[in-house]
């Protein structure tokens, strides 16, 4: 261990694939450290006596244990911590906002450059799974009590890995035909390959999981007869419903919803077509993306990659005020992506054949509100027209419950999000729920942790 690590070695985040090879493929574009090199980059941490990275971090991951034990070389040990605290810890590694967590809170990160613990975060997962680790299966006695988890995202995921570690027999239904939920059909590979996504499905799997893919709830069987055949359900079900800029063009064809953008290409590359959200190539077309998080940065690199002639990203504050990842805008920039920051939209023209511009006026920040967020204000006589053949909205996602909650007694709150007590029970006492769907649209992380907490309510429900 070098106590003064963080003076002689700058910080250094893996290679990335050249840009012209990553405008055209949808791989991931980090390559891995290597053993060396995750080395040098781990024992710059400061191992400060109270770790900010590690409260930063939603899960609260041992982030400077794990770091040492790169630095002796100790990975399997390294990969058993961060497995303990993570569900998903390599999926994570890759696509957290580092620099709005456990980075940005990094001591070093203002004036040295913070470690990379994402990269890092990734590499023990993989350099362990490389020398043959796979997380153990549960050594306590099965429990006897059977719990059913609706949907295999983050979240379910998350509370499954729980309650199976526990002796709980767990049952996860999807409606999708893979495991992962958007981790699967909505972030594209070039942040995350499906591969992996797989890899961790059949490691829950072998860990005594169990997967129904295929099978939605309240479709192919009824939460009737879950709650009948299992001593508790937990829902985690996501947030699907597009959120709307409510001005005029909204409705023109070849104005898109992200969400229905980004499924449809899954789904094309994948070779698993949905009907529910058709393929849409944007090869040759001028692209206006509408947003800032990184929803909309996932929109301009993947229109970038089908071969659109021209992306433009307008957003309404300015880029520093972007609730995307800055490491994503990055990346859209290096690939030819055109932000437009400090612009609102107030219409999109066209007519039946498609778009032809968005209008959009210059915005200003005001002062701080009482919670010290400026908002926008339209700056008259700014006017401009962004041409364009097809407008993608990525304003973010409202929860969406299905109309059978109301059957049974699950309460929502005005926003529609499900409400649960400290412990995740909802108004029905054998039905638990966590992530997006009760938090409102947030990152993985967030949502693999309350699939996590949730499970520890449930297990104190039945008594385990």
């Amino acid at each position: 261990m070098n106590n003064f690590a963080f003076l002689e070695d700058p910080r250094n985040d893996p290679p990335k694939l050249p840009v012209e090879e990553r405008r055209e493929l949808f791989r991931e574009i980090y390559k891995s450290f290597d053993l060396a090199g995750a080395q040098l980059q781990a024992d710059r941490c400061l191992h400060c006596g109270n770790p900010y990275c590690e409260w930063k971090c939603p899960v609260h991951n041992y982030i400077p244990n794990w770091l040492q034990l790169i630095v002796e070389n100790r990975i399997e040990e390294a990969a058993e911590l961060s497995h303990s605290t993570n569900t998903l810890p390599e999926i994570c590694g890759r696509i957290c906002p580092q620099d709005r967590l456990c980075e940005g809170a990094c001591t070093l990160n203002e004036e040295y450059g913070a470690v990379t613990i994402g990269q890092l975060e990734k590499f023990i997962t993989e350099e362990a799974i490389g020398r043959g680790w796979q997380p153990e299966k549960p050594r306590v006695p099965a429990n006897g009590k059977r719990v059913a988890v609706v949907g295999a995202g983050p979240a379910g995921l998350g509370c499954a890995d729980i309650l199976n570690r526990a002796g709980t027999e767990v049952v996860v239904y999807d409606r999708y035909p893979a495991v992962g939920g958007l981790l699967t059909f909505g972030i594209p590979p070039f942040k995350l390959e499906k591969e992996v996504v797989a890899r961790r499905a059949t490691m829950l799997a072998d860990m005594g999981i169990r997967f129904e893919l295929g099978v939605e709830v309240g479709r192919d069987i009824s939460l009737e007869r879950l709650l009948a055949e299992y001593d508790a359900v937990f829902l985690g079900m996501g947030t699907y419903r597009a959120k709307t800029g409510n001005f005029p063009g909204e409705d023109l064809p070849g104005v898109i919803k992200a969400l229905d953008y980004l499924i449809g290409n899954i789904g094309h590359l994948m070779a698993l077509p949905d009907p529910i959200h058709p393929y849409q190539n944007l090869v040759g077309k001028r692209v206006v993306v509408l947003g800032g998080g990184d929803t909309a940065m996932d929109c301009v690199r993947t229109a970038i990659r089908q071969g659109a002639t021209a992306v433009t990203c307008a957003y309404r504050r300015d880029e520093a005020n972007m609730p995307g990842s800055r490491r994503e805008v990055a990346n859209a920039r290096e690939e030819g992506v055109r932000f437009l920051f400090n612009r609102q939209p107030v219409e999109i023209l066209g007519d039946a054949s498609g778009p032809t511009a968005v209008r959009v006026v210059q915005t200003r920040l005001s002062e701080p509100d009482h919670r010290g967020r400026r908002h926008p204000e339209e700056v008259p006589g700014t006017d401009e027209l962004l041409p364009a053949d097809a407008v993608i909205v990525a304003f973010g996602f409202d929860p969406s419950p299905p109309s059978w909650f109301t059957d049974f007694g699950i309460a929502l709150d005005a926003a529609g999000r499900v409400v649960t007590n400290e412990r995740f029970q909802t108004s029905h006492p054998h039905i638990f729920a966590g992530g997006d769907m009760r938090r409102g649209s947030d990152l993985v992380v967030t949502a693999v942790d309350e699939g996590r907490r949730a499970a520890e309510g449930i297990l104190d429900f039945l008594g385990v």
